[in-house]
């Protein structure tokens, strides 16, 4: 019987080790392999392809065995990671990336769902599903951070605790780009964000959902799930640093009053410097069963107040300026009475962003929407739009996953 394969075409940006290559964008003589199909076994075989193709063919039917463990089984050390050492500029448009950003988010999801499942199950977390919700991730968000935010600030989450752990994981990401970290240190930092309250499956979900103020042994019960997340992490083939540095420090606070060790100032990693941010800010910005979300232009501007106390200065205006005063994924309200999405960030302007248009004046979902670059509308005559206020989740009625999503 003749072997079968199951082709299916992928821009080399989305490759991920364990996949089979059969079929390139050219010649196989025109490459360095001996032979026609390559095993995506490890970072050499997946840099070399990237390098010469823009897309290429995978066999879904075969699978690659990976060994040694990969990079998130490795302890970096190196005291580098943390320096400005990359200028990132975006390689593709928000309107060509979008759809790899939503099959990005796609399969994070997926690979939280296994992950989640595994560790609730009693089964050893798994590296390569942790790789495997990553690299795509971090993939997308170095091609163009805009398309990512724009896509994932407009899904819905039908779990908290997933949707959070992808978008912390994605924040990660690009905080770690607009940084200007090396990819590596970027895949760490979205691993870390990805599985830093994994902990919190140890935790009775009534306590996790409750809307009033715990007890103090309540508190001290929820505040577990950072021993737990470490334990749980401990018993898998996770050794990077950086990773179990954001496990073990990012509910540490700026002044002390954080826990589990009440580490202050530079004494917290900057890893757990970072995800303190991302992790209370995707809290605000996101829904939860006792309260609604808030904007995400307000949720910066509270983080903003605790400079200095709850969290460091100048990590707070770095993570502002990576996100925009109004982020990507936003809704916002025009000088026009219409409701816009924040579609790209104006560098030079960053209260002139660029929208895409959701609405007429009066609230009514547009048919066809309409983008607009505000940097083009400032001029002191008929044509001036301003963004009046940032919009919630659900203000107005308006789902805007529906509308510009669908």
């Amino acid at each position: 019987m003749a072997f079968e394969i199951e082709e299916q075409r992928m821009d080399v940006g989305d490759l991920r080790l364990g996949m089979f290559v059969c079929r390139l964008d050219r010649p196989w003589e025109e490459t360095p392999f001996p032979l026609q199909g390559v095993e995506l076994a490890g970072e050499e075989e997946l840099d070399t392809i990237r390098a010469l193709c823009r897309y290429v063919y995978i066999d879904l039917r075969r699978r690659v065995v990976i060994a040694p463990r990969l990079a998130l089984s490795r302890t970096s050390l190196s005291g580098t990671r943390f320096r400005s050492t990359v200028r990132y500029a975006d390689q593709t448009p928000v309107e060509e990336e979008a759809p790899r950003a939503h099959a990005a988010l796609d399969n994070a999801s997926e690979m939280v769902d296994r992950i989640f499942e595994d560790v609730v199950s009693g089964r050893q977390l798994s590296v390569e599903r942790v790789e495997q919700a990553v690299r795509p991730l971090v993939a997308s968000v170095l091609r163009n951070a805009d398309a990512f935010f724009l896509v994932e600030g407009l899904r819905r989450h039908d779990s908290y605790s997933y949707g959070h752990a992808v978008g912390c994981s994605a924040l990660a990401a690009a905080f770690g780009r607009h940084m200007g970290f090396a990819e590596e240190t970027i895949l760490s930092l979205a691993a870390g964000g990805l599985l830093m309250d994994v902990g919190k499956t140890r935790v009775p979900e009534p306590l996790l959902q409750h809307a009033g103020a715990l007890t103090p042994a309540e508190t001290d019960t929820v505040r577990t799930h950072v021993a737990a997340g470490l334990a749980i992490v401990a018993g898998s083939d996770i050794t990077n640093q950086d990773v179990l540095d954001i496990l073990r420090t990012h509910h540490e606070r700026h002044d002390g009053s954080g826990y589990p060790d009440g580490l202050a100032g530079n004494l917290i990693p900057i890893t757990g410097r970072m995800l303190g941010i991302i992790d209370t800010y995707d809290a605000m910005v996101s829904p939860r069963p006792y309260r609604a979300a808030i904007s995400r232009h307000r949720a910066l501007r509270q983080i903003y107040a605790t400079r200095n106390k709850l969290f460091q200065a100048e990590m707070i205006e770095q993570f502002q300026v990576c996100l925009g005063v109004y982020p990507t994924g936003s809704l916002v309200e025009l000088s026009t009475g219409e409701v816009a999405v924040v579609m790209a960030q104006n560098q030079v302007r960053r209260l002139r962003p660029k929208v895409v248009v959701l609405t007429t004046p009066d609230k009514q979902p547009l048919t066809d929407f309409r983008p607009a670059d505000l940097m083009m509308h400032q001029a002191d005559d008929d044509t001036a739009i301003d963004i009046t206020r940032s919009l919630a989740v659900g203000d107005y009625g308006i789902d805007a996953a529906g509308l510009f999503l669908q």
